[in-house]
């Protein structure tokens, strides 16, 4: 026994010995597979760690949190705070307030123009009361330097800085942005939290610094030592006078959120990075398959010399084995590489936004190599599977007279039709945990259908080409030839087929999103200038124009039109992130101002018209003809007075929006107005008259912020940031572009190792070819001939794999425009084929294929062919 598993070892070893090139083509694609798959892994799970640190770090380690769910500005109300401190079983009731501002940074140029100025740090603030932190959140206890006061912890105007705000963020004074002023704060200490940028205050001072009132964003509950958590929670549910809006959480579910946020992102970067692993698969079957076909008398000999089918399938599988072992342990190491590469250079944002700002260390993790080294080993294996079933059913007789091969040119047209059929009835399947598992599913049942169809293909294209060559010599012989062989055909060319489908795919999907964003963006932009203060989500109640700055900016000269825009989060399921409720005037037709994809639907008496996203669909329910209980609930906490009424806001239809993947709901501004009694406004759309000077416009805009903040030619000119329709449009087309810059380089990958692996194909097949190609110089051909037939025949292989490869690329194409990309990101595109560029890709293929084909041709068919008939005399 040992002596055969030597042998077997020795045979597979001078097989991948003597065949370096076309061993390397399926090694270099498992290799790449597991590395692309492993580096996305790594960053994101890096990314993720990071920012799980940061929210322990800040939110501490609380028994149970109590926040409203009413939304993200309705705050706690200070009776349930007293009531928590008082409870029996509560040993201790810390209250939070959290919100986000700016911080100015130091002009190093007080001459240079406002636009030339530093940028703004975005701060988030954290309200906190300093004799209650320490026992559940030590890292935000406030440490003062050692020339500061320590009751500087309870002053007004005095914060607590992290690392990273301390890093960015000089001096013992900051600039911090309250609406459209700007004010200053001492610097008195540190904090030990991490994260991002942060700064720490005594909570009344919050409360009072920016005009909050006794707002709570949330209290940190720690139980009395053997007091059940769950009891607890159904004792105060269960009182009649306990808040319906009030909820008491696990800690940590803005880590839940934010895992709910990325995860599509995650996964679909995972799945396009297996992209490659998958074409490896192919190309290992292709490699080993044209191995088995090239060695069928070899190991039909060692079966007369004992060896069985059993342990000549094992000795194919050994192969693969070796291939995807160290093509895995290759990946690995450079998918390490590449993830910290990534990590020093882009952070952990990969382009997806989620995580900007963040530059994690690397997390190194050996169950997850592990685990990709096995999808790589696996991926081998398969892809050797059916070569080495070819290898076990080899009748060793038959083949050692010729008359029996390793044959591959089985009819699965009947097996091919099932698997696509399965692949489009598993696309119309729901997806799952919000992942769209199915059509990933179908997506690969369509491509290994459609390339077990390749037979099928070949031979009815070259059997219609057949006849119209037949008085040609040199093409007849190619045709027929291919013809005859097309499983060796099809065996060529799957793995060219298996790159070129899914780079055809990626690029239809890429293109047909770019092209919506674009008319998106057209339907979104109408007026000439946007002026905003909030760039971030968070920043949004900090951050704001109050309505003297908007009427004074609506008189100046040149100013046409102006339409305001209020922004707030909002929180209808606790359990998702937030959406975003956006309030501005929706007058005239509402084609013109919201690109509705249902609706306009006729709104009943007494009611409010809401317009809510594709994403609110999905996610919550929001259906057109409906009414949203949940927002009633946000109003009735935002009002002024009790109303004994509630609001009823009924769903008049749905609208697209590809910058918010969870949810947009936007009504008019007035009915946001008259039922929060908040006049703030975040976003200016400014119409010009014909011929005004938008520079000079911009001017007189910062010129009234200093006037009305008191402070001509100071800082206040520095909140706003301007952009024309057309500087937005090109900005966010390049953040759409860096956002997919991944799957750019996923697409370059997988078409490159098809590429790769043809080549490697054709050059195996010719090589193999010395005896025919000698007879055909015997015969009487010229080496120049044999070299046109060899190329006509890789032109007319590659030129099948190319239209297989598009075709099934436009099939998947749609199952990823249609189906995933809804599931994932919960919003709809209509399907963009970007036609010169398939056909460049097609010709790429094609050429190289004819190439490759042509140069092993030089190599087989030397001046030694003829010697090659020998052989056989």
């Amino acid at each position: 026994m040992k002596t055969l598993a030597s042998l077997l070892c020795s045979f597979s070893w001078q097989e991948l010995r003597h065949h370096p090139w076309r061993n390397a083509a399926a090694m270099v694609s498992v290799m790449l597979g597991v590395a692309l798959a492993f580096s996305v892994h790594l960053i994101n799970a890096s990314a993720l760690d990071e920012f799980a640190q940061a929210v322990r770090s800040v939110g501490g380690q609380p028994d149970l949190e109590l926040r409203a769910g009413a939304g993200l500005t309705g705050g706690v109300d200070e009776v349930l705070l007293a009531r928590m401190i008082h409870h029996s079983d509560v040993a201790v009731a810390s209250p939070v307030l959290e919100l986000s501002t700016y911080a100015l940074l130091p002009q190093p140029n007080a001459t240079a123009a406002p636009a030339d100025q530093p940028q703004r740090v975005l701060l988030r603030i954290m309200g906190v009361d300093p004799l209650q932190v320490a026992q559940l959140s030590p890292d935000l206890l406030p440490l003062p330097d050692t020339s500061a006061n320590r009751l500087d912890i309870f002053a007004p105007a005095t914060v607590f800085l992290n690392a990273a705000a301390r890093s960015r963020l000089t001096g013992n004074t900051l600039q911090l942005q309250r609406g459209m002023q700007v004010a200053a704060v001492q610097v008195a200490g540190s904090v030990r939290a991490s994260g991002a940028p942060l700064a720490v205050m005594d909570i009344a001072a919050v409360q009072d610094f920016f005009d909050l009132d006794n707002r709570i964003t949330r209290v940190d509950l720690r139980l009395r030592a053997g007091v059940d958590r769950a009891a607890f929670v159904r004792s105060l549910q269960a009182n009649a006078d306990w808040p319906a809006q009030a909820r008491l959480v696990e800690p940590g579910d803005a880590l839940t959120r934010m895992s709910t946020l990325s995860r599509a992102y995650r996964v679909n970067l995972t799945v396009l990075a297996l992209v490659a692993l998958f074409t490896g698969g192919f190309l290992v079957f292709s490699v080993l398959a044209l191995s088995v076909s090239r060695r069928a008398p070899q190991l039909a000999l060692l079966g007369v010399l004992g060896l069985t089918s059993t342990q000549r399938l094992q000795l194919v599988l050994l192969e693969a084995l070796v291939l995807g072992l160290v093509g895995s342990v290759l990946g690995i190491a450079l998918g390490g590489g590449l993830a910290a590469l990534a990590l020093r250079l882009l952070g952990g944002d990969l382009g997806g936004g989620f995580f900007s700002g963040a530059a994690p260390a690397l997390q190194w993790s050996w169950p997850a190599a592990l685990a990709f080294a096995a999808l790589g080993v696996l991926a081998a294996l398969v892809g050797a599977w059916w070569p080495a079933r070819w290898a076990q059913g080899l009748p060793p007789a038959q083949t050692l007279k010729g008359l029996g091969t390793a044959q591959v040119n089985h009819n699965h047209g009947v097996l091919a039709l099932a698997l696509l059929l399965a692949g489009g009835m598993m696309a119309l399947l729901p997806p799952v945990a919000g992942i769209p598992l199915a059509a990933y599913v179908s997506v690969g049942l369509i491509l290994v259908g459609g390339i077990a169809g390749l037979p099928w293909l070949v031979g009815v294209v070259l059997d219609r080409i057949a006849p119209q060559v037949a008085y040609r010599a040199l093409p007849l012989l190619a045709v027929e030839r291919a013809r005859r062989v097309r499983g060796s055909a099809a065996v060529a060319v799957s793995g060219v087929v298996a790159a070129l489908s899914l780079a055809v795919a990626l690029t239809v999907m890429v293109a047909s999103f770019r092209h919506s964003v674009t008319q998106w963006l057209d339907s979104v932009l109408p007026a000439d200038l946007y002026v905003r203060t909030a760039t971030h989500t968070s920043a949004l109640d900090a951050a704001y124009f109050d309505p003297a700055f908007v009427q004074a900016a609506q008189r100046l000269p040149g100013v046409q039109r102006l339409s305001p825009q209020r922004n707030q989060q909002f929180l209808p399921d606790p359990n998702l992130p937030a959406v975003v409720l956006i309030a501005r005037p929706l007058t005239g037709p509402l084609s013109s101002s919201l690109p509705l994809t249902v609706g306009p639907l006729p709104i009943p008496p007494g009611q409010i018209g809401i317009y809510v996203s594709e994403a609110m669909v999905d996610l919550h329910g929001a259906r057109p003809g409906t009414t949203l209980p949940s927002l009633s609930d946000h109003f009735r906490a935002l009002a002024l007075v009790e109303s004994t009424q509630p609001t009823t806001f009924f769903i008049a239809g749905v609208w697209r929006d590809y910058s918010r993947q969870f949810g947009t709901i936007a009504m008019d501004l007035a009915d946001f107005q008259r039922l929060s009694g908040d006049n703030r406004v975040n976003d200016l759309a400014i119409w010009l008259e014909p011929g005004v000077d938008v520079n000079a416009l911009e001017h007189a805009l910062r010129d009234l912020a200093n006037r009305q903040a008191g402070t001509p030619g100071g800082n206040a000119a520095r909140l706003m940031e301007f952009g024309s329709a057309r500087e937005i449009r090109a900005t966010s087309l390049r953040i759409f572009d860096r956002s997919f810059a991944v799957t750019y380089w996923l697409q370059a990958v997988a078409i490159g190792i098809g590429l790769f692996g043809v080549a490697a194909s054709f050059s195996a097949q010719v090589l193999a070819r010395r005896k025919e190609f000698g007879l055909l110089v015997h015969l009487g051909l010229t080496r120049r001939q044999v070299l046109r037939v060899v190329a006509a025949e890789g032109l007319a292989w590659t030129s099948l794999g190319a239209l297989a490869g598009v075709g099934l690329g436009l099939s998947v194409a749609v199952v990823l425009v249609h189906v995933v990309n809804p599931q994932s990101f919960h919003w709809t595109m209509e399907l963009t084929v970007p036609v010169l560029r398939l056909l460049a890709l097609a010709a790429a293929v094609v050429a190289a294929g004819t190439l490759s084909a042509w140069l092993a041709g030089r190599a087989a068919a030397g001046r030694d062919a003829v010697l090659a008939v020998k052989e056989d005399w």
